[in-house]
């Protein structure tokens, strides 16, 4: 508790006196719950640090997060490694590293044709001479002063980074069925590391998420811990494209849909526009109704992505002067888009900046 105290002031401390002039949320009918919702640090705490970096999950550990989240992709040699994608020419220096030129290439990953640097192609110890920099550097310009001081993680030394502080890991697995084409599947030495540090069980602090549905599946026949289905705004999950099945994530979000995911899984990831849908004009509309009927098919719900920039939030949530060259990526209203997700029931959101979200927590719990 003192920890999330102390992470509350440094957030308010963080926004200045910005919230004392922000309208509040509109009211909103909450679901009953029985505790409080957690917080994940997507990515770590990549609103303050290069994301999928120890130094961003430290900060998002200092900041009250009660998981971390590291997005798995497999190395040549078959080492679990934190990226947001197997595709690293835009989140590492591997573009000043002469002795990868020859490295670079052109890959379809879910259908979709990508080049660049993929780790599948580097054993552990090459990329651990690479250092990781700022995804985003126009939207968050501050993170570049991090570039270069941070190797790329292991899913073990997440792990035990995780366990030392006493919180939780939320690990994705990205394109399980791409890796499994390539004879590097993702679950088996994901479970390992798992089960290495003690961590086997259904009350042990680990969600494992995906957005596809057979490996879950799978999963779920091996393991005991908890599991979560990601839901995506629009779209299928690429294990459906590819065998030709005709649902989509529509599907997926009906009554009977949630059933069919409580049938494999303990929770679902939601889009933040499956909770609260957005118009044409980028403003919310009526809540959804996910929230009730997957409570009821005995699912959790953990929405993604709370982002403090104006650009990333809905037009409802936005403040500043548009015209501003600093508009994009000023603090919006943050505050109030949070406030209003936990009023409407949800068991855990995904945050960029987790002190944000904790502050929030503390002053609404």
């Amino acid at each position: 508790m003192i920890r999330r105290l102390l992470a509350a002031a440094l957030a308010v401390l963080a926004t200045g006196t910005v919230a004392v002039v922000l309208q509040q949320p509109e009211p909103a009918t909450a679901e009953p719950r029985g505790r409080e919702p957690i917080i994940v640090g997507h990515r770590g705490a990549s609103a303050h640090r290069p994301e999928h970096t120890l130094l961003s999950y430290e900060a998002a550990i200092a900041l009250g997060a009660d998981y971390i989240e590291p997005d798995l992709v497999a190395t040549k040699d078959h080492v679990l490694v934190a990226r947001h994608e197997n595709e690293i020419g835009g989140t590492t220096d591997v573009e000043n590293h002469p002795e990868f030129a020859g490295r670079r290439t052109t890959k379809t990953i879910d259908g979709v044709s990508i080049t660049g640097w993929f780790t599948e192609d580097f054993t552990l110890a090459e990329l651990k001479t690479l250092r990781a920099e700022e995804r985003i550097p126009d939207l968050r310009p501050d993170n570049t002063a991090f570039n270069g001081l941070a190797e790329i993680p292991t899913f073990d030394e997440v792990v035990a980074l995780a366990k030392r502080s006493g919180v939780g890991v939320y690990p994705e697995t990205k394109h399980p069925s791409y890796f499994d084409s390539i004879g590097l599947s993702l679950e088996e030495p994901l479970l390992e590391v798992l089960g290495r540090h003690g961590w086997r069980g259904s009350r042990d602090p680990v969600f494992i998420q995906s957005f596809e549905t057979a490996n879950l599946r799978e999963l779920s026949k091996k393991t005991r811990l908890p599991l979560a289905q990601l839901i995506n705004a629009a779209g299928a999950p690429y294990d459906w494209i590819a065998a030709g099945d005709p649902r989509t994530y529509d599907t997926m979000v009906t009554p009977a849909g949630l059933r069919d995911v409580a049938s494999y899984a303990d929770g679902v990831g939601a889009d933040t526009r499956r909770i609260v849908p957005v118009g044409p004009d980028g403003r919310l509309l009526q809540p959804s109704l996910l929230i009730r009927d997957a409570h009821r098919a005995g699912l959790m719900v953990h929405t993604w992505t709370i982002r403090n920039e104006n650009s990333q939030l809905p037009v409802d949530f936005r403040f500043g002067n548009p015209v501003s060259p600093a508009f994009p990526r000023a603090t919006g209203n943050v505050m109030g888009w949070l406030e209003k997700l936990y009023s409407l029931g949800v068991d855990g959101v995904f945050a960029d900046d987790p002190g944000m979200a904790n502050a929030v927590r503390e002053r609404v719990f």
